[in-house]
C-alpha cells in the first residue's frame, strides 16, 4: 500500500473518504470488572436473522454512516457473520438487543473488535465501558491474546477515539478508507449521516 503524497486528492462522484485510526491492547489493564448496568445482561448470538442483524447495524450506525455490511450481498454476510472465527454478541435490556460486539479471532492470539457500538437510547450509563471490559476478558482471559486490536474513523462518534483511549487502547496507525456513499446507491436514506454531506456529483473547486 503506497502512502498518499502531501496536497489534496479527489475522490470519484459518489466517494466518500474517511481517516482510520488503528488501535491496540497488549495486556488487560490492571482493573476490575464493572458489572453489568441494571437490565441488562450479555447475550452471545449462535445465529443471527440477517433482516434483524442489518436492522440492528442500521440502528446503531445510521448517525456514523456505517456502511460495510450493507454493501455486500446477504450470502456474503451471512458466511461473515456465521465463520467459526467470529464471535458476535448482543448487550440485552428487557429482552431488546441494545448493542453489537463481534469478534474476529481469524488470528486467535491477535483478535480484532470488527464491531461495536450500541443503540442511541443506550448510549450512557457506563453501558459501553461494561461492554469493552467483557471483550477485553474474553480476549485476555478467556482467549490468552497478547494483542487486541480495533479501529474507528473520523465519521464515527466524536466520543469514540477517546472512550477507545480511556479504556485503555493506544494508537498506531491511521489510513484514509475511501468508499461507496451509501446514501447514493439506495442503501441507507439521505438523512443520514448528517455530519458528512451528500455530493453527488464532486468536483475541484478549480472546475467551476
Amino acid at each position: 500500500m503506497q502512502p498518499l503524497a502531501d496536497g489534496y486528492h479527489p475522490l470519484a462522484p459518489g466517494k466518500l473518504a474517511t481517516l482510520v485510526t488503528f488501535l491496540e491492547m497488549k495486556a488487560r489493564p490492571a482493573r476490575p470488572l464493572r458489572p453489568a448496568p441494571a437490565g441488562y445482561q450479555l447475550k452471545p448470538v449462535e445465529r443471527w436473522d440477517i433482516a434483524a442483524y442489518k436492522t440492528l447495524y442500521t440502528e446503531i450506525g445510521w448517525e456514523w454512516l456505517w456502511t460495510s455490511r450493507l454493501l455486500i450481498d446477504e450470502a456474503d454476510l451471512d458466511r461473515r457473520l456465521h465463520a467459526p472465527e467470529t464471535l458476535s454478541f448482543v448487550p440485552e435490556r428487557d429482552g431488546r438487543p441494545m448493542g453489537i460486539l463481534e469478534m474476529d479471532f481469524t488470528e486467535p492470539r491477535e483478535p480484532e473488535i470488527a464491531f461495536f457500538g450500541l443503540v442511541p437510547d443506550a448510549i450512557g450509563g457506563g453501558v459501553g465501558g461494561w461492554l469493552m471490559d467483557e471483550a477485553i476478558a474474553l480476549a485476555f482471559d478467556r482467549r490468552q491474546a497478547r494483542r487486541l486490536w480495533l479501529h474507528t474513523c473520523h465519521f464515527d462518534s466524536p466520543q469514540a477515539l477517546p472512550f477507545y483511549m480511556a479504556m485503555g487502547f493506544t494508537p498506531f496507525a491511521r489510513a484514509v478508507e475511501v468508499f461507496d456513499d451509501p446514501r447514493l446507491l439506495g442503501k441507507l436514506d439521505p438523512g443520514a449521516g448528517p455530519h458528512v454531506p451528500v455530493i453527488a456529483n464532486a468536483r475541484l473547486p478549480h472546475e467551476g
